[in-house]
């Protein structure tokens, strides 16, 4: 018998609950990203963090519009569509003669 080597897992099993390999964020997670580069895609880099905002909220509902979606994940889609398409139209109106919206 090897003592000492830790070939035994009787004294320590592995956790009940989480024996997956946690090597990326899970979907509550980037649901919160989401709202939050949302948000603040409001205020600054709008044409950056709504494209990340609606990755996010993508990805933490799953890839899909089916099944039960958690509240941030899908604000975090739609504030980031809103922050994305009000990002184009001012770039739009800032590249026009007049230098302005209207």
């Amino acid at each position: 018998m090897m003592a000492g080597f830790g070939g035994g897992t009787r004294g320590y099993p592995r956790s009940r609950g989480r024996t997956w390999q946690r090597n990326r964020p899970d979907r509550a997670t980037l649901g919160i990203i989401g709202t939050i580069c949302a948000v603040a895609g409001f205020f600054a880099l709008g044409i950056i963090l709504g494209p990340v905002a609606v990755v996010c909220g993508w990805l933490a509902m799953g890839r899909t519009w089916a099944g039960d979606r958690s509240l941030p994940a899908l604000v975090a889609v739609v504030l980031g569509a809103v922050d994305t398409l009000l990002a184009v139209v001012w770039l739009a109106g800032a590249a026009t003669p007049g230098n302005g919206l209207f």
